[in-house]
C-alpha cells in the first residue's frame, strides 16, 4: 500500500492522566455542618443561646474531619443538650456560598453544607433533663417560630423555618442562600408561622354548648373529597386558620354565621349538613371587650364548591388558601393537645357521615377554584 496516499486521521496523542494529589486538590473542599429541629409538645422550637455570639441557633455544630452529617449531629445534640438520641428524616439541606453577606466579616468560608434533621418532639421529662455546656452555651430555650426567626441571624432564621415547614408538610426542603432550589411549597410561599395560640389552655368540650353560655364564634373543619381540610392564612399575620369567625347580629345560627364566613375568607361553598364537634371555654371574653365566660364552637362540614381567591370584605386583604391534613392542619394551629383531639374527631365524623376518607399523607398545598 502506498503510504502517501494514507487519508486515515493521525492517532490523537494519549491523554495525560492527572495524579491522585492533583485530582484531590482538583475537587472542591466546603465545611459541612448539621443542625436539630426539635420542638416541645406544643410545637415550639428549640434554640440554644451560645456564649460567643448574640444571636440564637438550632442546636448543632460542624463536623469533624471523617465525620457524616449524622454523626457529626449525634455528637452536637450529645455535647449541647445531653442526651442521646437518633437522628430523624432529613429536613433540609444548605448551601452557603463563600459570599453570603450573614458571614462574620475577617472570616473565611469555603462554603458551607448544612444538613437539618428531625430531632422530633420531646416530651416535659426529657426537656426537664437537658444539660447546656456552661464554656459554649448560655442556656436554651422553646419559642414558636416568630420569635425563633427574631432571634437568629437572617440566613438561620430562613433555614430554620423551611425545616420546620417542611417537616409540618412531610417534604424536604432543597436551599441556597436561604432560599428554596426550584418552585418554593405553599407554607413557604405564603411564609406560614406557626404561633401557638392561647386556646391551648381553654378547655375542649366535645359535647352542646350549655344553654346559659353564650357562643360568639364559630369555626369549621371543612373538608375536600379527599380528607383534607381548608386552611386560610391571613397576610397580615402570616398565621393559619380554620375558615370562621364572629357571629354577628345578621346570622341565625352558627352554622349560618360559618358559611358566610367560610365564603367570604376563603370563597368556599359548604352544604347544609353540619356538626357541631363541641366548644372552647374561653373565661374571660377579651376579644369582645371583657364579656366574661363564652364558647367559641368547632364545627365540621362538607365543602361543595371552591371559586377563585378574592378579598375578604371585613379586613379587605386576600387570604391564602391552604389544604392540609387534619393532623398538619392541628400542627399549623398551635393549639396543642386540644387541636389534635378536634381534628381527629373532625376526622371520624367526615368519615362516618360524608363518606370522606381519612386523608392521605402529602404535602400541605394550595386550594385551588373548581369552577372558574
Amino acid at each position: 500500500m502506498d503510504a502517501s496516499h494514507d487519508t486515515s486521521p493521525a492517532a490523537l496523542p494519549a491523554p495525560r492522566l492527572m495524579s491522585h494529589a492533583e485530582y484531590s486538590r482538583s475537587r472542591h473542599a466546603v465545611w459541612l455542618s448539621a443542625a436539630a429541629l426539635f420542638t416541645d409538645p406544643l410545637g415550639r422550637i428549640l434554640l440554644v443561646q451560645p456564649t460567643y455570639r448574640e444571636q440564637w441557633l438550632l442546636p448543632g455544630g460542624g463536623a469533624e474531619p471523617g465525620e457524616s452529617a449524622a454523626q457529626a449531629w449525634v455528637r452536637e445534640v450529645g455535647e449541647e443538650l445531653g442526651v442521646e438520641r437518633t437522628p430523624g428524616r432529613l429536613l433540609a439541606v444548605h448551601w452557603l456560598p463563600p459570599d453570603h453577606p450573614d458571614i462574620d466579616a475577617g472570616k473565611i468560608v469555603p462554603g458551607e453544607v448544612r444538613y437539618v434533621l428531625d430531632g422530633g418532639t420531646l416530651t416535659e421529662e426529657e426537656i426537664a433533663a437537658l444539660r447546656v455546656p456552661a464554656d459554649e452555651l448560655l442556656g436554651f430555650e422553646f419559642v414558636d417560630s416568630t420569635q425563633a426567626h427574631e432571634r437568629m441571624i437572617p440566613v438561620d432564621a430562613q433555614i430554620m423555618l423551611a425545616a420546620l415547614r417542611a417537616r409540618l408538610s412531610g417534604t424536604t426542603a432543597h436551599l441556597e442562600s436561604g432560599r428554596h432550589v426550584g418552585e418554593a411549597p405553599a407554607l413557604d410561599r405564603h411564609e406560614v408561622y406557626v404561633r401557638p395560640r392561647a386556646g391551648r389552655a381553654w378547655p375542649w368540650h366535645p359535647e352542646p354548648v350549655p344553654d346559659a353560655m353564650q357562643v360568639k364564634q364559630a369555626w369549621g373543619w371543612l373538608f375536600v373529597p379527599d380528607g383534607r381540610v381548608v386552611l386560610v392564612v391571613d397576610p397580615a399575620n402570616r398565621l393559619p386558620a380554620l375558615p370562621g369567625g364572629t357571629i354577628e347580629s345578621t346570622d341565625d345560627s352558627p352554622e349560618a354565621a360559618l358559611k358566610r364566613e367560610s365564603f367570604e375568607e376563603a370563597q368556599v361553598t359548604i352544604g347544609d349538613d353540619i356538626v357541631r364537634l363541641g366548644w372552647v371555654y374561653d373565661a374571660t371574653g377579651e376579644v369582645y371587650g371583657g364579656i366574661g365566660p363564652c364558647a367559641r364552637l368547632r364545627l365540621a362540614a362538607p365543602v361543595t364548591d371552591v371559586g377563585p381567591g378574592g378579598v375578604d370584605p371585613a379586613t379587605g386583604r386576600t387570604f391564602a388558601r391552604l389544604l392540609a391534613t387534619p393532623d398538619q392542619a392541628a400542627a399549623l394551629l398551635g393549639w396543642g393537645e386540644t387541636g389534635y383531639r378536634q381534628a381527629e374527631l373532625a376526622a371520624r365524623w367526615a368519615h362516618e357521615r360524608w363518606g370522606i376518607p381519612h386523608a392521605a399523607p402529602g404535602p400541605v398545598t394550595e386550594l385551588r377554584a373548581t369552577h372558574a
